[in-house]
């Protein structure tokens, strides 16, 4: 199917392939245990289906979708024996992911404009949110791009050490104030020395607390307005951080940070260490949010630019 006729980076995809190994041997392991003693996808083979999907944390209204499109194939293109099945399903998931048509791999290129192109990054703490600014900061520095950190999550002072530590190991400036400073003066002090020092990249992070909406979104509201008083546009980019391990926790987190901000933006760590990878399926269709970037090891190249092309043919191959 040329859907699937893509050339991938061999190193790139070596890293997929390995992060997403535990995801893939634990479905079709799964998989593997409903087809014994069966020679025909009928109704009580989809029911199975439908379980392993959900329990693979693809969630509940995307598995619905797939198995309507695997039941309309079936009756359609008279499919019926199970050796069609591995094909079926991997071409409707891809389907299904193309259908959000702003889904597209960026490769970690960002739109051109004159002034700086503002990230601000937000998530639970724990989520692996510095960790993916550091990275993320490393891929653009190594595109050639100007990048600056802002140290927004002031409610931590390991948060500002420990990104501190990534702008010092990726060798690109940081912002900072005191731990207990006003975040919204951390954003507004960046973005004007990112004016200053012509940056073509500015990623600011934020308190990764939601125990509390309103809070929240009063105080990213407040960054929000900061620093549009230095780039009007600003942020162009929303960035959620969500923790792939957690599976349905995380479709929970997505929630809870779309309704209360303007996320334009997902990024979906820890994919190596489980075997909740299905996540990222159902988080791609069910928020219609592009899914940038997805971590898939703990190097500092483990952040990739999410290719729904890439991330199926890995999870089916």
């Amino acid at each position: 199917m040329g859907f699937f006729k893509n050339i991938f980076s061999s190193s790139k995809k070596e890293s997929l392939d390995k992060g997403l190994e535990k995801s893939k041997s634990s479905f079709f392991s799964k998989l593997n245990k409903i087809i014994v003693g069966k020679s025909k996808i009928d109704n009580d083979f989809l029911d199975d289906l439908e379980e392993i999907l959900i329990s693979s944390d693809v969630g509940v209204n995307t598995t619905l979708k797939i198995i309507e499109r695997i039941e309309s194939r079936v009756a359609k293109d008279k499919y019926t024996g199970l050796n069609e099945l591995n094909s079926l399903l991997k071409e409707e998931i891809g389907l299904l992911l193309s259908e959000n048509e702003s889904q597209t791999s960026n490769d970690f290129e960002i739109p051109n404009s004159e002034n700086p192109y503002v990230i601000m990054v937000v998530g639970v703490n724990g989520v692996g949110k510095t960790t993916t600014i550091g990275k993320l900061a490393n891929q653009f520095k190594s595109k050639g791009l100007n990048v600056i950190l802002g140290a927004g999550d002031t409610f931590r002072a390991a948060a500002i050490d420990q990104l501190q530590i990534w702008a010092d190991r990726v060798g690109i400036p940081i912002i900072k104030q005191e731990m207990g400073s006003d975040p919204a003066s951390v954003a507004f002090d960046t973005l004007t020395a990112a004016k200053r020092q012509n940056a073509d990249v500015v990623i600011i992070d934020t308190a990764g607390r939601l125990h509390n909406k309103v809070n929240l979104m009063n105080e990213l509201s407040k960054i929000k307005r900061v620093m549009q008083k230095v780039i009007p546009n600003s942020p162009q980019e929303i960035l959620l951080i969500l923790d792939g391990s957690t599976g349905q926790n995380a479709f929970e987190q997505a929630k809870q940070f779309i309704s209360t901000t303007d996320v334009n933006a997902l990024a979906i760590t820890k994919l190596d260490g489980t075997a909740k990878g299905g996540v990222v399926i159902g988080i791609s269709d069910e928020f219609k949010i592009p899914v940038k970037y997805i971590g898939v090891g703990e190097a500092i190249d483990d952040l990739q630019a999410f290719n729904k092309h890439e991330f199926v043919d890995s999870f089916f191959n």
